[in-house]
């Protein structure tokens, strides 16, 4: 039976809006006895006075009206959003994890260890050598890997101009490379939905800085041939970059190191449960071969006379984020890895690769390439895949990515991930084939049952409002 969902609706009028906290109750407060030079206070502040239950209600009722990993399944394919364990939070939340980044090495040895760790866990993780921490964020970490590929070239007198980049590939690797000063060179996908051997030969020069590269792709497809890629790319001289998207389905099974790959980025809040959008911080570290490691990032992390000291790798790069990227993020990862250890990262990945396998054969909808690992491609056919997205959402399940990758038309870009268990899989199954078999009058005008109904993308896009004020003045 196809569940139907109904989300919360806490006014009776059209918008169905949860009212501004200032909407409730606002009280002015006297700034005359602040203690701040004039040109730094307001002449007046209104703030909300509300009680305690008050404020949680506001809150949970905000929550209720929006849909969150906790809230159901949440397929969105390559961004693996998947649940958080709460024991990360608890200890990242612990008072000895509050150390001051500007603390000296010699009074924060335990930091400095975790930190150590976690370098070597991820580097054993990905068949690396030496790891970095810095970088905020995974577009971050894939700019640092293009930044490390660029020292090392400029370091042999080796001046290159070209980036080979797969079609299907994640659009923040062409962003990087671009960053990084190189020309994007596309490389276009074979018939099976792979790299394209012919292609990458024609596309390889003295040019080539490096091949940028996901495995599994974006189709959720293992590029078989990696290793006559890598022969291929370090044949010119040029590096091979992983993109760490994806590194979900290979846990404790294959290393991006042992498939030919010189340098890569880990998405933390893909792979080891870290918080995964919404703004805040995040973490992508760096992994790299034994040549590159000079390169890396300063100040590094190293065991020195019984304790750890930060230093400088010889042809660093320099900083790239404050301290040693953010340590509360990374603290949860290494919670995670320690908490699964190697059995449970294998198995982690073992259930990601037959979750993902499971609902593909489940769903009506035509799912043109396979076998794969964590992550498939459906296609809505006849459907638009953003409408088939909206209505889906009226069966108490988030939709998955769509329109992209465009090598599948009307993409309903899928993936499960290991948290879920057979009837939460049943359920998105069900819910994509009621959608397959709805009239298009009814999933044009979809979502029915949500708070927000369908709204213009385009139109919220091209005119933000980050703010409540911004929303109240109409600007």
């Amino acid at each position: 039976m196809t569940l139907e969902y109904t989300q919360a609706r806490w006014n009776s009028d059209d918008e169905g809006y949860e009212p501004h906290l200032a909407e409730k109750n606002e009280t002015s407060v006297d700034t005359d006895d602040v203690p701040l030079p004039d040109g730094l206070k307001r002449d007046e502040l209104t703030l909300p006075e509300l009680s305690e239950p008050e404020l949680a209600r506001h809150y949970t009722r905000l929550s209720q009206m929006n849909y969150g990993v906790e809230s159901g399944p949440y397929p969105l394919g390559s961004c693996t959003m998947k649940y958080n364990p709460k024991f990360t939070e608890d200890v990242a939340a612990h008072p000895a994890a509050g150390v001051h980044p500007d603390r000296s090495p010699e009074s924060v040895q335990g930091t400095l260890e975790l930190l150590a760790r976690l370098e070597n866990q991820l580097a054993r993780i990905g068949g690396m050598d030496a790891v970095t921490l810095q970088p905020p964020a995974g577009a971050a970490g894939e700019f640092v890997g293009i930044l490390i590929a660029k020292a090392y070239h400029e370091s042999r007198d080796d001046e290159r101009t070209e980036v080979v980049i797969p079609d299907a590939a994640h659009g923040t690797n062409f962003a990087s490379a671009a960053m990084g000063g190189y020309d994007v060179v596309e490389l276009p996908s074979g018939d099976d939905g792979r790299v394209n051997i012919d292609a990458l030969e024609a596309a390889l020069s003295k040019e080539t800085a490096a091949l940028m590269l996901t495995n599994p792709n974006t189709l959720g497809l293992f590029e078989r041939d990696i290793e006559e890629i890598a022969e291929m790319v370090h044949e010119v001289g040029g590096l091979l970059y992983y993109d760490g998207a994806n590194l979900n389905a290979l846990l404790g099974r294959a290393r991006p190191g042992d498939m030919g790959f010189d340098v890569m980025h880990y998405n933390v809040h893909k792979t080891f449960a870290t918080p995964h959008g919404g703004g805040g911080p995040g973490a992508g570290p760096v992994g790299v071969s034994e040549e590159l490691a000079e390169f890396l990032p300063s100040p590094h992390v190293r065991a020195s006379d019984g304790g750890y000291e930060l230093f400088e790798p010889e042809r660093s790069i320099g900083k790239v984020h404050g301290f040693m990227g953010n340590w509360l993020v990374l603290i949860k990862a290494y919670a995670y890895i320690a908490r699964l250890g190697d059995e449970g990262l294998a198995d982690a990945s073992a259930k990601a690769v037959l979750n993902a396998n499971y609902l593909a054969s489940q769903i009506e909808y035509e799912v043109p390439y396979g076998p794969f690992h964590h992550e498939f491609v459906a296609s809505a056919g006849e459907q638009d895949a953003a409408d088939v997205a909206k209505r889906m959402l009226d069966y108490g399940v988030h939709p998955p990515t769509t329109k992209w990758p465009e090598l599948v038309g009307e993409a309903l870009m899928t993936e499960p991930t290991e948290i879920e268990n057979r009837r939460s899989l049943d359920q998105l199954a069900e819910a994509f084939d009621a959608v397959a078999s709805e009239e298009r009058e009814t999933i044009e005008t979809a979502p029915e049952r949500t708070t927000a109904k369908r709204i213009d993308q385009t139109e919220a896009a091209r005119n933000l409002r980050l703010s409540w004020q911004s929303f109240d003045d109409g600007s």
